[in-house]
């Protein structure tokens, strides 16, 4: 699938969420300008959204324009801890000069592509086939974790229970093989704001494709992470 991408109008509200250095008053005209601000956030976005599939829209809320914030030389964008581009997100930014301080900015990532739903009810230990699955099209950052977007990831697998027809299709609900094994030697890898890292690990449980897995790295620190195929596990920073 080719990937889009497109910028929404910013939210008419005015917001932001919290700034973590106290300033004293500023002369006029010292405040940092609002579009610098939006603008680094965006292509941030941008950045980070760079691997996603389907059409992604990016939706920045306006910066307060009446913030008592100095004028940033060079501003800085990253996510919490834990975040990820994806969904209703509040970006970070940061300024080192000629004075430190950090805004948080609200922010949406849509990720607007094809996902599965059940055609009709299924049973518990029901097979599933061509028939019973349907296509449908929507933002996947707003539908459960563990979405499946690909026929061929259900057709073929039974279902763990009984699931009511037009629910979304989850990796969850099917009785998938595991792409990674309880004891297997598993590869971790993980990315987050301009860098990345490579481990190598022994998994804690089983996982199928999408689902969680804790992993016991070199070190002895346990991780947590989703499990990919070929003996993958992807940890998000």
């Amino acid at each position: 699938m080719l990937k889009n991408r497109s910028l929404l109008c910013r939210f008419p509200a005015a917001a932001m969420a919290a700034v973590t250095t106290a300033m004293l008053p500023l002369p006029a005209g010292a405040q940092q300008p609002p579009e610098p601000v939006e603008r680094t956030v965006t292509a941030f976005l941008e950045q980070q959204t760079a691997g996603l599939p389907g059409k992604v829209e990016i939706s920045v809320s306006a910066f307060d324009a009446r913030n008592s914030l100095p004028a940033c030389a060079a501003l800085e964008a990253f996510l919490p801890a834990g975040i990820r581009a994806w969904g209703q997100i509040n970006v970070g930014v940061r300024c080192d000069s000629p004075a430190p301080w950090t805004a948080y900015v609200p922010a949406r990532v849509a990720v607007m592509a094809e996902y599965l739903a059940t055609a009709r009810a299924l049973r518990a230990g029901q097979t599933l086939g061509p028939a019973d699955i349907e296509r449908r099209h929507g933002d996947l950052a707003a539908e459960p974790p563990g979405t499946l977007t690909d026929p061929t990831q259900a057709v073929g697998h039974p279902a763990r229970y009984a699931v009511a027809a037009g629910s979304t299709l989850r990796a969850g609900m099917l009785r998938l093989p595991p792409a990674v094994r309880q004891g297997q030697a598993v590869k971790v890898v993980g990315s987050g704001n301009g860098f990345s890292v490579s481990n190598e690990g022994r998994a804690l449980n089983a996982a199928a494709e999408g689902e969680p897995v804790r992993v016991r790295i070199g070190n002895d620190q346990v991780v947590s992470g989703l499990a990919r195929a070929g003996g993958v596990v992807e940890v998000q920073f």
